[in-house]
């Protein structure tokens, strides 16, 4: 293994793992951390921890204990993949993690980019926009676990971590890989272990990665490791021919949680041509919505039938409210995990959810624990294998196209549109 990721969700996971396989590199996720070694053809791994939003002395503890695991199997470079609109809170786990990683393998010098182009997510000026919009007024700052409410990411990461944070602006990342490493180095000497490097177009991306290519740790969203596989490649380390991707059909669900503005656009586009359920999280924290009842109704639709929780976030607030935060959201993901189990059962090959609090569930729900990368469905999100006959994809609240559950469908079948 060349190159050891580290997820703190698993649909973010997913997103990484897909950057990496469309640039070359035989990439698994593992659901966890892994209890074997990995396979001898594996390149890049991914660990999908679920760490975003726990205690932060648990969140070093399970990912130092993944890094064990990355170094054992002798990855060369590693990466902390974090949400592209840094979900996190003031006092979140970004940086106590990143400080644990980066003390760990005994690094002064550490990126920090959460930008990714692809999917909108831009950084100028250490501020992070969402398709050009400020992350504080792009819908985040509405998110009920992390609300994003300032989009300057020095000011977001600074109370989160030991030391002052640099920063490498865009006109000198424009200026290529040279500049970016000089940069990095001088505020490294200066003191900045975690450095905030802006990034607008691909390109920035792919000059960061060059500038990483002897970093021993690098975070960011998946944009950031667009520019890693060449690394590798150039040195000679990565197989040339990528091992034929074999799709599956026969029944195809999807399940959303996600509370999202371009997830809840996607369930209303869905619903005009495929059966819908609506799962109220009131009714199902008072059992009178069970995962029986839902996978029965489920398993008798035709087309692509879609059961969501998604709602507006006043509505979510309302739950909230009445039930309180955690109880809540520990609820419905154990609703979804049951019901992905339940599906699975009953004979569903095709499996898609949106949402990575929801993919977090469905995946525990399945046992999965290794997951083959597939072909990109939208960027940031594979279609994956997680068994003889079973694809899964694990959609972030805030990705795909307007179509997605549909082409989602389609492309874990055929393996393109």
């Amino acid at each position: 293994m060349l190159l050891g990721c580290i997820g703190d969700d698993f649909t973010g996971s997913g997103d990484i793992a897909n950057t990496l396989a469309k640039q070359g590199m035989h990439t698994v996720q593992y659901s966890g951390i892994p209890t074997e070694n990995a396979a001898a053809n594996v390149e890049a791994g991914v660990i999908a921890l679920k760490s975003r939003s726990i205690d932060v002395d648990e969140a070093i503890e399970q990912s130092l204990a993944a890094l064990a695991w990355l170094k054992a199997q002798g990855c060369k470079q590693f990466f902390f993949k974090y949400c592209s609109t840094f979900d996190s809170t003031p006092e979140g786990n970004i940086g106590p993690v990143a400080d644990a990683l980066a003390n760990a393998l005994d690094t002064d010098c550490v990126i920090v980019c959460p930008a990714f182009p692809g999917t909108g997510r831009t950084l100028y000026m250490g501020h992070l926009f969402v398709n050009g919009v400020l992350l504080n007024e792009s819908g985040l700052q509405n998110h009920p676990l992390t609300p994003m409410t300032d989009p300057d990411i020095r000011r977001w990461l600074e109370p989160q971590c030991k030391g002052p944070v640099g920063h490498v602006v865009a006109q000198d990342v424009a200026a290529g890989s040279e500049r970016i490493r000089q940069l990095l180095d001088a505020e490294a000497a200066d003191g900045k272990r975690l450095i905030v490097v802006d990034a607008i177009h691909d390109e920035d991306l792919i000059a960061i990665g060059k500038a990483a290519a002897d970093l021993p740790l690098i975070t960011g969203g998946s944009g950031v490791a667009l520019g890693l596989p060449a690394n590798f490649r150039h040195q000679g380390d990565i197989a040339e021919t990528p091992e034929p991707w074999k799709g599956e059909s026969g029944h195809c669900v999807a399940l959303s949680g996600s509370c999202s503005t371009a997830t809840r656009n996607q369930i209303a586009i869905h619903k005009e041509n495929n059966p819908s359920l609506e799962i109220n999280a009131g009714d199902v924290i008072n059992g009178k919505t069970t995962p029986e009842m839902v996978c029965n109704w489920l398993m008798q639709q035709e087309g692509i039938p879609l059961a969501y929780s998604s709602a507006d976030p006043a509505v979510v607030k309302a739950v909230q409210d009445e039930f309180g935060v955690e109880k809540s959201a520990n609820t419905l993901e154990d609703f979804f995990s049951k019901v992905a189990h339940q599906l699975v059962a009953l004979g569903v090959k095709r499996l898609i959810s949106a949402g990575g609090e929801t993919s977090g569930a469905v995946t525990a729900g399945l046992q999965v624990d290794t997951l083959e990368v597939g072909p990109e469905i939208d960027p940031g999100v594979p279609a994956m294998r997680a068994g003889e006959n079973l694809i899964v994809a694990l959609k972030s609240g805030n990705f795909g196209a307007p179509d997605f559950f549909s082409k989602a469908a389609r492309i874990m079948e055929h393996g393109k549109v």
